[in-house]
């Protein structure tokens, strides 16, 4: 074979998934609507689950998530609903991160759930599958995270993902609920690394936000990011992570898709406060949950109670929080007294 020449039959792979007939879809944002098609494209039923009667009946008349995901029509196989059905072959969570608690009870025992929330609980520190099984020990669960801007998912855009869980069925049978010609998905067993670079990056995005906000340059944000990496990877791997998943999709990947896109909240509302903006104003003015703020505060109080030193994240938090100027975060920053690198994954004070 030469170099570089994919092998005979590469390209016609199929993705069937007889396993999966039936998927509840929680959360009817852009991000589950945005699930909830990618889904129904395989022949799947998916009920597509809103935060109210009200908000189900509006989806159900238009076939369209004119608030959150307009342009998009829904398919005959999704059914917004309220009431959920009594079983489903796959549940997956998708509704903001200090929601998860909320809907957790929603879930029946012993149901395969699929974790798609990216954060950190505030008041926790918890990730979204410790928030769950504390609600609901009984499930099979999975995480999903990576590069995965949920409006270049629904135009099909080609992108990877990795699915991870502790059980190696469970990772795969959620994976293949995913599979398809435009979403080549991965599997891992790091379930701790995988959400913590998941979480993490939405905090750095808002600072590549900053940084662009104020006008500085591409110096900065590399800089600002690929020490921000390292913090991510030192955090993560103290609660237990692998240092080789910050290098890979739900890590680098969905650091250098949410950080530098417009398409990213967390960037826009970043970039909004870089020029000006009160925390209020640039929430308001975003329109949508901001994941990055409610982490900010639980990973500044990890890393404390770890003994870890992380100054991008803590000065984000405080930017976030109105108690540090952008300008003079920088200053503080650059000021810090030189010390070695250090490789990622290693604590390097």
């Amino acid at each position: 074979m030469r170099r570089g020449i994919l092998p005979k039959g590469t390209l016609a792979v199929r993705y069937p998934n007889p396993a999966v007939e039936s998927v509840v879809v929680l959360g009817a944002g852009s991000w589950g609507t945005a699930l909830s098609l990618l889904i129904a494209k395989k022949g799947c039923k998916v009920f597509l689950r809103a935060r109210s009667e009200e908000a189900a009946a509006r989806l159900d008349a238009a076939r369209e998530n004119r608030d959150y995901l307009p342009g998009f029509h829904l398919p005959e196989n999704v059914e917004p609903c309220y009431a959920l059905p009594r079983a489903a072959d796959l549940w997956l969570v998708a509704v903001p991160s200090d929601a998860v608690r909320e809907v957790a009870p929603l879930l029946p025992d012993e149901c395969r759930v699929l974790m798609t929330a990216k954060g950190l609980e505030r008041s926790t520190g918890l990730t979204m599958t410790q928030v769950l099984l504390e609600e609901r020990p009984s499930v099979h669960v999975a995480v999903m995270s990576g590069p995965n801007l949920g409006l270049e998912i629904v135009r099909g855009v080609p992108t990877a993902t990795v699915v991870a869980s502790e059980e190696e069925r469970m990772a795969e049978y959620a994976a293949g609920a995913l599979r398809c010609e435009s979403l080549r998905v991965y599997t891992s067993a790091d379930v701790m690394g995988v959400q913590m670079g998941g979480a993490l990056k939405n905090v750095l995005a808002v600072g590549a936000g900053i940084s662009d906000g104020l006008g500085f340059g591409d110096n900065t944000k590399a800089s600002m990011l690929a020490r921000g990496l390292h913090e991510m990877a030192v955090l993560g791997t103290a609660l237990g992570g692998r240092v080789e998943t910050f290098m890979g999709l739900s890590g680098v990947g969905d650091l250098f898709a949410t950080a530098a896109s417009p398409l990213s909240r967390n960037y826009r509302f970043g970039r909004l406060l870089g020029e000006g903006r009160t925390t209020e104003e640039a929430l308001k003015a975003v329109g949508q949950v901001v994941e990055g703020v409610p982490t900010a505060e639980a990973a500044v109080g990890l890393a404390e109670k770890h003994g870890i030193e992380a100054p991008l994240l803590t000065v984000i938090h405080q930017i976030v929080q109105g108690r540090l100027a952008p300008r003079e975060a920088v200053s503080l920053l650059m000021s810090r007294a030189p010390r070695s690198e250090g490789l990622c994954g290693e604590s390097s004070r």
